[in-house]
């Protein structure tokens, strides 16, 4: 039987499962999002598989176009994806939340200001990272429905992410991590019968308090599944053997894992409702994406170059709602995107004001608030003139973006270009686009997002995102905090 890396824990009962039935099961433990893979692909040998759950693998046979049947499936017992946490650091995130019940934002504002460092199984090949990646992503997608590829953004899992400091390719090894380096995080992601057998355990200086993030979690029902037809009669006795009464109680009382029989009396420790279920995704691309997303490679810390427009026409109303959205990204926007998307520790932004030519320049790197109130400080500014010199300023930033791509090549660049006019000084696109095909191709890597506001020429700003690799966002048709939050660090 190919089975998910955690269950190594059911040995015990198994042995009881070939005395009471004489079936002998043999475990081949994989993690679950690679052995769905395998399964998908055909690339197995064995007559049953044991998974966490087998959502991923229904879509990985989605994908392949049905040429493998989808297995008969029975559920065995369950296991939501939570999120354990220290007392001390539980605090810390319910004194910046709204309410005591924190939620993946609350959970992800913390991690964005340094508040916490968790531990979290790799989603490539573990489905408990797999699981909270989607819990995360549906929470902040804030549509209340199974995830959409339009919903899987480039800006939503970075701040959460930022606290991501000690990872493995299981649950099992994560474990071993966890309690092995114990100053190194104050949290872990995973799944609630783990942690609560990890609390029973004596392994852990302190226990882990457990929040059921009230914005949704995901739900492991570890489905037993039979690969080879021909042993559908085995399959129906272990099936019988796992749902009776006695071994679910039995199930419980060893593995901290919830009954599927809800005539089970519960484990005080499993008392608790688990909330709000969200739905897994039901189109594979949108798993794909999410996997794109999840780029240990690009976990260091990346850098903005925001290239504004101070010409005249920004003067007033708008220019309040650029230093707004900055504010807002700073830590200052109560709503749960704005909690998903604000600036993360150690972040670093190069801010260019530009009107006829570039009027000023700074980098900062977050590290605390008072950064946040340089940022705001030198956007308050009343420097403005009467013309936009735009790609002269564009062409200015990868000058920027060259020097920083050759001094500290292994760290993330993007650029994020906003103007509300028409290009009237410096150069014109043409000449931008021939000086940026003539760049080195490090800083030729480094894509251009484009904003338009009030009045800047549509085509020509999706030109410039299109052929940088980036894209171009209307702020006329959304907001200027919506146009900000899906471009800032998108590569």
């Amino acid at each position: 039987m190919l089975a998910s890396t955690e269950l190594a824990d059911m040995r015990p009962l198994l042995e009881e499962l070939q005395r009471d039935t004489g079936i002998e099961l043999v475990l081949d433990y994989r993690g679950t999002v690679d052995a769905a893979a395998a399964l998908a692909k055909g690339e197995d040998a064995h007559d049953l598989a044991w998974l966490s759950n087998d959502r991923y693998l229904r879509l990985k046979l989605q994908q392949r176009g049905g040429r493998r049947l989808r297995p008969l499936s029975t559920e065995t017992m369950m296991s939501p994806v939570v999120f354990g946490v220290r007392a001390r650091t539980a605090e810390r995130l319910r004194r910046n939340a709204p309410d005591r019940n924190l939620s993946w934002a609350d959970i992800a504002d913390g991690a964005a200001g340094g508040l916490v460092r968790f531990a979290m199984a790799d989603p490539r090949h573990a489905n408990s990272g797999l699981a909270a990646l989607v819990g995360v992503a549906t929470a902040a997608a804030g549509t209340g429905s199974a995830l959409r590829p339009q919903d899987v953004t480039c800006d939503r899992l970075r701040g959460l992410m930022s606290g991501h400091t000690l990872t493995a390719t299981s649950s099992g090894d994560l474990i071993d991590a966890f309690v092995a380096d114990q100053g190194r995080t104050d949290a872990l992601i995973g799944y609630e019968s783990t942690i609560l057998s990890l609390n029973a355990s004596g392994k852990l200086r302190e226990p882990l308090e457990i929040i059921y993030p009230e914005d949704g979690i995901v739900l492991s029902e570890y489905p037993l599944l039979l690969l080879n037809p021909s042993r559908r009669a085995a399959y129906d006795k272990v099936v019988s053997w796992l749902t009776r009464t006695d071994t679910q109680l039995k199930i419980m009382r060893r593995t901290l894992r919830r009954p599927i029989d809800p005539g089970v009396p519960r484990d005080p420790r499993l008392r608790t409702e688990i909330g709000n279920a969200l739905y897994f995704p039901d189109r594979p691309e949108v798993v794909d994406r999410l996997l794109a997303a999840y780029d240990p490679d690009q976990r260091r810390p990346g850098q903005v170059i925001f290239v504004l427009d101070y010409s005249g026409s920004m003067k007033g109303t708008r220019t309040t709602a650029l230093r707004t959205t900055f504010d807002r990204l700073a830590g200052n926007d109560g709503t749960a995107i704005g909690r998903f998307v604000r600036f993360y520790q150690g972040e670093r932004f190069t801010l260019i004001r530009f009107g006829g030519d570039v009027h000023a320049e700074r980098t900062f790197t977050i590290t605390g608030p008072p950064d946040a109130d340089a940022i705001g400080d030198f956007l308050a500014t009343d420097e403005f003139d009467q013309d936009t010199a735009v790609w002269s300023a564009l062409d200015h930033a990868y000058g920027r973006a060259g020097e920083l791509r050759r001094t500290d090549p292994g760290r993330p660049v993007t650029v994020v270009l906003m103007t509300d006019g028409l290009n009237n000084a410096g150069i014109g696109l043409q000449e931008f686009l021939r000086r940026y095909k003539a760049l080195a191709p490090e800083t030729k890597a480094v894509h251009t997002y484009t904003i338009r506001f009030g009045e800047a020429d549509p085509s020509e700003l999706r030109r410039a995102a299109e052929v940088t690799g980036g894209r171009m966002i209307d702020a006329n048709a959304s907001s200027l905090d919506q146009a900000f939050q899906e471009t800032r660090g998108c590569r």
